[in-house]
């Protein structure tokens, strides 16, 4: 009888631990994700590239479960050769994790921005990369 018993608690119970298990990982958010986008404008001229850093703060800023925002335009006076300069814009997002990033994507106010703003790349570069936690 005991045996039976056993038979039949120990794999349940094994698997309510494995459920709460997997229960907390579900809770617990990824890494945070870095979303860094670099625009190629048709025309590179400075007033275009002001008005896609404007476009940008209006519609990409402030969005739930993003934890860091920044746009900028290329460093001209950045000469090493190892520098990148063929993009004109800069657009610098972390979200808190993989979830906030999908959450922002599908955002009406992203939405819009693209729709208002990509016949005027060129070229369009996504990298995105998980953070690790600082080093001390």
């Amino acid at each position: 009888m005991k045996q039976r018993i056993a038979r039949v608690l120990l794999p349940a119970l094994a698997a309510l631990l494995v459920a709460g298990a997997l229960a907390r990982s579900a809770d617990k958010p990824g890494p945070p994700l870095a979303h860094m986008v670099f625009f190629t404008l048709k025309d590179r001229s400075p007033q275009a590239r002001q008005k896609l850093v404007a476009a940008c703060q209006k519609y990409l800023s402030g969005h739930e479960g993003a934890i860091y925002f920044s746009v900028g335009t290329v460093a001209e006076d950045a000469l090493e050769a190892i520098s990148d300069r063929d993009f004109d814009v800069a657009l610098h997002l972390v979200f808190e994790d993989k979830a906030a990033e999908a959450k922002y994507l599908k955002d009406p106010r992203h939405q819009k921005f693209v729709a208002e703003n990509r016949e005027s790349w060129s070229k369009v570069r996504v990298f995105d990369s998980y953070l690790a936690a600082p080093g001390k």
